[in-house]
This record gives C-alpha cells, sequence and structure tokens, in this order.
C-alpha cells in the first residue's frame, strides 16, 4: 500500500471519531501508542526476534484477543503502566491517556486498520512519510493550534540542501517539534551518500541526532516520527523533553537547524493572595548569552551560537523583529556579526505557516573563534517576500519555488557567489536565472528585479541599530494595479499584517504591568 492510501485509510477513520469529539490531535497520539505496540510486536517475532521493550501483560497480542468494556480497561491500565518505563518507551507513553469514547471503535482501529499491516517490513519512507501526512492534516486543524510546531517541508528541504550535512557531523534542533529538520537531515544525508560504511550508517541512526522539545505530546509524536524512519532505539532516545534554553547543555554540534516557536516574550502567571493575575516577564541570565532579555528568538540566536561546535554551521527561522529591535536585540546582532560568520539572510514570503501573523526569515551564520577582526565580510540576502504571494491552501509553498535561492545559495561552495541584483544605470546586467513565479523577465526590468544581493559588514553595522531588515525590489502592485495578486491572497495578507500589529500591541500592553492589561479586558 502507498503513502497517500495509507493516510487517506487512517484519516478517514479519525473523521469517523471525530463523530465521538476526539480531536485531530488526540487521534495521531492515540495512533502513535498503537502503531508502537504493533511495531514491537513485529519485531520480536521471525525474522527479527529482537526483545521486545514492552511487557507481555501489555503487548499488542493482549489488546488484540480483548474485547468491550475489557478491551477499554486494559488499554487504559497499558497506557498506564507504559507510561512508568525508562527510555523510549517512557518517552512515548508518558502522561498518556485513552481519548476513546466507544471500545467498539477503539477495536476497530487495533484490528481492522493497524493489525491488517506489517509496518515494520514496510519501508521507512512509507510509513514514515504516511505518519508526516497525518501530522501535516493535524497542524492544517487551526483549532488544534499544531500549527505552531509544524515548518512546511519544503522549506525545510530547501534549508537542508543549502546546508548540506555529511555523514558522521552531529546535528541538532533545539526546538525539534515533530521532528522536521532532524528527518530531513537524515534523509539528505541517506540520499547523497549511499556508498555509507556500515560504521557510518549506525552512527547516522544511533548517535547522529539530538533534538529538545518543550511540550510532552509534541516531543512524543516526534520520537515517533523519527522511530518509523528508523531513527532511535529502546537504548538512544534522541529526543529530550525540557526547556531547552534553561541551561547550556554542554553537548556541541556540528550542524544546527530550527524554527523555534513564535511568541515574542516568555513570562510567568502569577497568583496573587486575593486572586490577582499578574504576569512576570521571564528573562534567561546565562554566562554564555551576550545580553539578558525575555525576547524568546533572540535567546534562541544565543543559544543556537553556543550549541556549535567551533566552525559549526547554523540556520535558523526567525521573525522579523529579530533583525531590528534594540536594546538586547542590537547588543545580540552587533555580537554575531563580530564574533559568527553570518553569512546568509532569506527574507520569507507571507502565507507559509499556520500560526497567523508572521512574517519570518532564515539566518544562517557559521561559529568561528575568538578574533579582534569580525568574523562577517558579507551578508548575502535573498528577497523571496518581495511581489511573492503564497497561501497556505490555494497557492502553497512549492520546493521549486526556493531552487533559485539553493542555486544562489551554491552549497558547494558558499564563497564563490555571484549577485542577481544589479545597479539599473550600469551598462549590462549580469547573467540571470529563470523568472521565479509570478515573474516576468523582459529587457529593462531584469536588473530591478534581481533578488539576491551582498551588504558589506561596514555597512551593515553602519546602519541605525545594527538592522538586518533590509529590502531593496519595489512592490510592483503599489504602482500598477495589473500586478496585484488574486483577492484572497489579498485578503489573506491584510489578515496576517493585522494579526502581526495585534501580537505587537499585544506585547506592549503586557510591558505596561497587569493594570493595563485589567484595564482592556474590562
Amino acid at each position: 500500500m502507498n503513502t497517500s492510501s495509507i493516510v487517506q485509510k487512517l484519516w478517514n477513520y479519525c473523521n469517523v471519531l471525530r463523530d465521538d469529539g476526539m480531536s485531530y490531535g488526540d487521534y495521531v497520539e492515540q495512533l502513535t501508542y498503537l502503531l508502537f505496540l504493533k511495531m514491537a510486536d513485529e519485531r520480536s517475532k521471525p525474522p527479527y526476534n529482537q526483545e521486545s521493550p514492552v511487557p507481555k501483560s501489555h503487548d499488542w497480542a493482549s489488546l488484540l484477543w480483548r474485547d468491550g468494556d475489557e478491551l477499554f480497561d486494559h488499554y487504559r491500565h497499558t497506557l498506564e503502566q507504559l507510561g512508568h518505563q525508562k527510555g523510549l518507551l517512557g518517552l512515548i507513553f508518558a502522561k498518556s491517556q485513552n481519548k476513546f469514547q466507544d471500545p467498539a471503535k477503539l477495536r476497530r482501529l487495533i484490528v481492522d486498520l493497524i493489525d491488517k499491516e506489517t509496518w515494520v517490513s514496510m519501508s521507512a519512507d512509507v510509513k514514515g512519510d504516511a505518519y508526516e501526512g497525518l501530522l501535516e492534516k493535524n497542524a492544517q486543524d487551526t483549532k488544534s493550534g499544531a500549527g505552531q510546531y509544524f515548518t512546511p517541508r519544503p522549506l525545510i528541504q530547501a534549508i537542508v540542501d543549502a546546508m548540506a550535512p555529511r555523514p558522521g557531523e552531529t546535528i541538532s534542533d533545539p526546538a525539534c517539534g515533530t521532528g522536521g529538520f532532524l528527518l530531513a537531515a537524515h534523509d539528505y544525508v541517506v540520499k547523497h551518500y549511499p556508498n555509507m560504511t556500515s560504521a557510518e550508517k549506525k552512527k547516522l541512526r544511533g548517535e547522529s541526532f539530538k533534538g529538545w522539545e518543550l511540550v510532552q505530546a509534541t516531543a512524543r509524536l516526534c520520537a515517533m516520527n523519527m522511530l518509523l524512519h528508523g531513527i532511535g532505539s529502546q537504548e538512544f532516545e534522541p529526543i529530550a523533553v525540557g526547556d531547552s534554553l534553561a541551561a547550556d547543555p554542554g553537548e556541541r554540534f556540528d550542524v544546527v537547524l530550527t524554527n523555534p516557536p513564535f511568541g515574542k516574550k516568555s513570562s510567568t502567571t502569577i497568583v496573587g493572595e486575593e486572586g490577582k493575575v499578574s504576569k512576570e516577564r521571564d528573562s534567561v541570565e546565562r554566562d554564555d548569552f551576550w545580553a539578558t532579555t525575555s525576547n524568546k528568538q533572540l535567546n534562541f540566536v544565543q543559544h543556537v551560537k553556543t550549541l556549535l561546535k567551533q566552525n559549526g554551521r547554523a540556520a535558523l527561522v526567525l521573525p522579523d523583529n529579530v533583525l531590528f529591535e534594540g536594546g538586547a536585540g542590537e547588543t545580540i546582532r552587533r555580537k554575531l556579526l563580530h564574533d559568527c560568520d553570518v553569512h546568509t539572510l532569506l527574507r520569507l514570503p507571507t502565507g507559509l505557516f499556520y500560526a497567523q501573523g508572521v512574517k519570518a526569515n532564515v539566518l544562517f551564520f557559521d561559529k568561528k573563534p575568538a578574533a579582534e577582526t569580525p568574523w562577517t565580510r558579507k551578508l548575502w540576502i535573498y528577497d523571496l517576500r518581495t511581489n511573492m504571494h503564497f497561501t497556505l491552501k490555494t497557492d502553497p509553498l512549492k520546493r521549486e519555488d526556493l531552487d533559485e535561492f539553493v542555486r544562489c545559495y551554491n552549497p558547494a561552495n558558499r564563497h564563490d557567489r555571484k549577485a542577481t541584483w544589479f545597479d539599473a544605470s550600469a551598462d549590462s546586467p549580469p547573467p540571470q536565472p529563470s523568472p521565479l513565479k509570478g515573474e516576468g523577465v523582459g529587457s529593462g526590468e531584469v536588473g530591478a528585479k534581481g533578488r539576491w544581493r551582498a551588504y558589506d559588514y561596514e555597512e551593515l553595522i553602519s546602519r541605525d541599530k545594527a538592522s538586518l531588515d533590509i529590502f531593496w525590489l519595489k512592490d510592483e502592485s503599489l504602482s500598477d494595479s495589473d500586478n496585484l495578486p488574486a483577492p484572497e491572497v489579498i485578503a489573506a495578507e491584510i489578515v496576517e499584517d493585522l494579526e502581526a500589529a495585534l501580537e505587537q500591541f499585544r506585547e506592549i500592553l503586557a510591558d505596561m504591568g497587569p493594570e493595563a492589561t485589567e484595564a482592556a479586558g474590562s
């Protein structure tokens, strides 16, 4: 059975369970428990004959022969008992609960859907892609809030293609969500290095990846996602549950790829003696950080710098405020430009993320040893935002939309780059790559649309607050009504802009203290 038919089959059954009040997220979680038990059972039989980490009293067979209320009670006890185990078993079943309302529907999922497939012998691509398909469907359900843990896969693939991880390198994501970056890096290495030695393959599966995830339920999905792709085992847990910003873990990595959670400030809710609710800003204070701030994204920039080995490479998805915010933001940008080689910035279009109101970028930098002179020589910027319009449903981002960026990035030798932008007063434009979606290339307009150009270190630090919020292309819709995007795209972009503005006002209100927040709510 192919990926799409498995996803459709499993997803169709989810719609049946929705009538019982089970959410998409609950369904994917219950599916995770049952798939793990079925795969552990398959591995304990020929030709694998592996010892199962699941106690016999709570294994797959113990679910198969039960029915009705007896099945319901046994399933609940199974989840409870396995949640107390160590290792990968404990990670997947920690704090697990039965969300089924009807034992007949639980039995149908066990007997008719999961037991009829042989999951272990199914290729990692098929079962892994099937699970990824379910995670994406869950992310599309705006009520679940799962979209904040899901980075669009075409964007992840382009970032990984630009970073080009190699066998033997250690790769981390300190805000791993459901594991998209780690899995894409794994798939990249497998695809581009087909002749790896058995030792390299073993290291890739068992030692190369490490992720941190704050939310237990999301970490569970990530661990299962990786297991289905052949990464991790009962002995090796690639995912740690906890706040990765809390402290320096001591581990260092060759590559860090991450999309930290959106939402600007960290705070703790405090209930006073009279029931009065207030919020206190959580500023992260660490000796390895350049500045103390409650801005989570700025803290992730500093944390990633710490996680990298000397000459390690990083790519972070970051909101616009990280590029221009003053105070700690300016301090961190100046230190980053001086102490690291900040070489590439990808300006992303709107309409990519399930979280509304997000204007994001990808920042690429390499960690360098201490030096008196700045390590950043040039920052190359690719503008994929101006005059580009995407929507999640009708016109989603595809991997080919990022082809030109990856070519310009030049993963084979990023020190050999050529700008596609040029001064319109110059005699002749540089040769141009093929045009992007929605972009006509005709005589006299090529140079004005070049999306790839470099800025020297001196230009960057002389800007107000060392701002990296740089654009140079003209928004064609402002001067030419023929170039306006479709009405639904305009409407979606207005919603995104309003959401972003509202978020900024909420931050300002929160900074004013509890009295202001109360006044707004009254």
